[in-house]
């Protein structure tokens, strides 16, 4: 279908504004940028029970409580490309996925590359992950983008640990290294995040090494048998939406239940949108009923 009216018009604005795309700016520029615009395009932040940074396992993170008392967890990872992004450019999100599934969310401000390469990321989100797995209740992981890549690892690191991970939310992941799917060739530029954009981002994480590890690349780990139950999110106009079908096909090949929710005539990252992006308010809908029925399956 056409390009969303919406995210038509926010890609004009971005164009507009003339700023350079994060791979033409030194990383940290880039990560001022994100968490500059954050609060325009996600617009008044949703009251939750309580909100507190702390570290968890090590890592620094930021915790939301949906109520008071016992609640089960989910354990988000932001996007960015492993080297933008954190806490505060996700914080809308989390605060809405919070009260939508009623649970504890636990928010993980994870080491970012280039200063902090391949697998930092992986490490600390496992840190976390393992800790919340340890502590009795049901627990369930997310992310978008390059988080959903880190979600989708920490679901196949919970399998071969033998923890019992109740579901795993992956908003357009990115699942591998391959940069020739159709959807890299017809979405490669004028859609936000671009070919060129994804190969940088690859670059500033994983240098050198082997981008095939499961760790690294999910839909290359050979086989997906035992992990959690997945909603797996693409957009139609995003160079990721292959890779995301390509990782939904294997899950729903293996025996996981899995549902695909393909999002026609969007753009990658809108579900920091939704002042700007209608839709991005019934992603965060989706998104969180899926979870709750997850953390609260009774």
């Amino acid at each position: 279908m056409p390009l969303d009216p919406q995210a038509a018009a926010y890609l004009k604005g971005v164009a507009e504004q003339g700023i350079p795309p994060t791979h033409e700016l030194p990383p940290v520029e880039g990560r001022r940028l994100m968490e500059a615009g954050a609060s325009a395009l996600f617009g008044p932040p949703e009251a939750v029970a309580s909100v507190a940074d702390r570290e968890v396992a090590g890592v620094p993170a930021r915790i939301y409580d949906a109520a008071s008392g016992p609640l089960p967890i989910l354990v988000y990872l932001h996007g960015g490309g492993w080297v933008i992004g954190s806490v505060d450019t996700h914080d809308g999100v989390c605060r809405a996925l919070a009260n939508r599934a009623r649970c504890r969310v636990v928010s993980v401000d994870y080491r970012l590359a280039p200063e902090h390469p391949y697998p930092a990321a992986v490490d600390d989100s496992w840190a976390v992950t393992r800790w919340a797995l340890e502590q009795g209740a049901r627990v369930a992981v997310a992310g978008d983008s390059a988080g959903g890549d880190l979600a989708a690892v920490m679901a196949l690191r919970a399998r071969d640990a033998g923890l019992p991970l109740a579901f795993q939310l992956l908003v357009y992941p990115v699942t591998d290294h391959d940069f020739e799917t159709g959807s890299y060739r017809a979405n490669a530029e004028g859609f936000g995040l671009t070919g060129v954009g994804m190969r940088w981002y690859w670059d500033q994480y994983l240098p050198d090494g082997d981008r095939s590890a499961p760790d690294a690349s999910p839909l290359r780990a050979p086989t997906l048998q035992g992990v959690a139950p997945a909603l797996v999110v693409v957009c139609e106009y995003d160079v990721l939406r292959d890779e995301g079908v390509a990782f939904y096909e294997r899950l729903r090949q293996a025996g996981v239940p899995t549902k695909l929710s393909e999002y026609q005539g969007m753009i990658h990252g809108f579900i920091r949108m939704p002042a700007v992006i209608d839709r991005a308010t019934g992603l965060l809908d989706e998104a969180g009923a899926a979870i709750r029925e997850a953390l609260f399956p009774d």
